[in-house]
């Protein structure tokens, strides 16, 4: 497709440089001079006889005025100031264009150049109010709903790596992580000062993929860390230009990861043995492949429907109760806003969500049947404690396909009939009779609510201590 703005400028520079006007030229050609300034200003597109008679005109060949760069400086600044303009951001602003003429002294120029080019790129940041962001994270969840959270793609590209390396089966090794990384270029380095907000950090340009030298307690390994660093590249991810994107890319990355760690061949034969054998466990699951148990029960979701024909839920909860990630295909219904987000509503306080927290033995799973509304559902939960305090992992099915799953026969039973209030979030008449009035809490604040996402090219991400890091290891392995 031709750039008629670039094409326009490099007539006019031929043009002025042969000192002709526009007449001069256009009698030549066999135009009238408002067709030429048409052409000049990109406008017009000329015919490729048209193009060649200007060209003749100007003393230069076709392919001179088809060359794709700007002239001069000057023209570069014209040109972009153009398609700034053009673009989205500016035209959202229901401003003016402003034409660049002769009489735009050259740093005026400059300046409305530089203003631009903030305007824009302050307006890629991926930084999403909170509203936004979960309208993206709900639009996503659904997406991966209607897929049976299921990426076949990223699965068979994670079987390609594995077989790159020669892996075949068994856990795969911190050596294999790095094996896979040396063959895209990288070497994986262990550092104490990763930036705060960062779990890796990848300098694309001395092939270095920053780790910290151990777990985060309660989150992801090393491998994981290292395969979701190594997934943006493969995946051919660029900077995002939104926040849906954004979290898409995180979706990607932690998918792959876990079809890296847990490979859909040899994962579907083991759930499909369990199930033959009615005894599905997430926890044998997980210790199968040396994964972590939200790992597992994730991985659980992205195989049960398409590979074992089986629906299921998956909800990891916060000590308060609220809901930090979920995933539906079974017909539970869980609280959500009037945008339909669900991440931050608090579940049912007879969910096996949070009454695991409850339950004094907690190194094994908590079993529990809940009839609800929607029907009733088998679940397993396993309570954990990571950074920002402890958290359940649950998996559930309905109750026609909890026989497949270990602990189908526990005889703890709730129910739930929430969204009605009078199941959980309204306290009992003479409860509330006795103490309205006379009571009074210091709430917990949690402060997240209300702090925004550092600006920058990575939601969350500071830039300033990003590149000083950088900057700081590329100084320090030079010496």
């Amino acid at each position: 497709m031709t750039d008629l703005p670039l094409l326009g400028q490099r007539i006019r520079h031929f043009r002025t440089k042969a000192k002709l006007t526009l007449d001069d030229v256009a009698s030549q050609v066999g135009l009238a001079g408002s067709q030429l300034s048409l052409f000049e200003n990109g406008r017009r597109e000329p015919r490729l006889s048209q193009l060649d008679s200007i060209a003749a005109a100007l003393g230069i060949s076709s392919s001179d005025l088809l060359v794709r760069e700007a002239p001069s400086e000057r023209a570069s600044l014209e040109l972009e100031l153009g398609r700034l303009q053009d673009g989205p951001v500016y035209q959202r602003l229901g401003l003016p264009s402003v034409r660049a003429g002769k009489s735009v002294d050259d740093r005026v120029l400059e300046s409305l150049v530089g203003l631009h080019r903030e305007l824009d790129r302050r307006a890629r940041e991926t930084v999403a109010t909170p509203e936004q962001a979960r309208r993206d994270a709900t639009t996503q969840r659904l997406d991966m709903q209607a897929a049976n959270n299921s990426l076949p793609h990223i699965d068979d590209l994670a079987q390609e790596q594995l077989q790159s390396i020669g892996h075949e089966n068994g856990s795969l090794t911190h050596r294999g992580v790095t094996q896979m990384a040396n063959r895209l270029g990288f070497e994986l380095v262990y550092v104490n000062d990763l930036p705060h907000s960062t779990r890796s950090v990848t300098d694309l340009e001395n092939g270095k993929i920053y780790l910290p030298p151990a777990s985060i307690p309660g989150g992801h390994g090393l491998r994981s860390m290292a395969l979701q660093a190594i997934a943006h590249r493969l995946l051919g991810h660029t900077n995002p230009a939104t926040y849906s994107e954004f979290l898409r890319q995180r979706l990607e990355i932690n998918y792959f990861a876990a079809a890296t760690l847990m490979p859909k061949r040899a994962a579907s034969d083991y759930l499909r043995r369990a199930k033959r054998d009615r005894n599905i466990a997430v926890e044998d699951f997980r210790d199968a492949f040396g994964v972590t148990h939200e790992t597992a029960a994730m991985r659980l979701t992205n195989l049960a429907t398409t590979e074992l024909d089986l629906t299921l839920h998956f909800l990891r909860v916060s000590e308060d109760g609220s809901i930090v990630r979920a995933y539906v295909n079974d017909g539970l219904e869980l609280p959500a806003d009037a945008y339909g987000a669900i991440e931050g509503q608090f579940v049912c306080r007879n969910f096996a969500a949070r009454l695991a927290f409850d339950m004094t033995t907690k190194a094994t799973e908590f079993y529990q049947y809940t009839d609800t509304p929607e029907g009733t559902f088998w679940c397993s939960t396993q309570t954990g404690t990571g950074t920002d305090g402890e958290f359940s992992i649950t998996v559930g099915v309905p109750f026609e396909s909890a026989k497949y799953f270990r602990g189908s026969n526990t005889t703890f039973r709730r129910k739930s009939t929430c969204p009605d209030e009078k199941c959980c979030t309204r306290p009992e008449r003479d409860l509330a009779g006795r103490w309205d009035g006379s009571a009074w809490a210091s709430a917990r604040m949690h402060q997240h609510v209300l702090s925004p996402l550092p600006r920058g090219r990575f939601p969350g991400v500071d830039d300033v201590e990003l590149y000083e890091f950088l900057e700081r290891h590329t100084h320090d392995e030079a010496r």
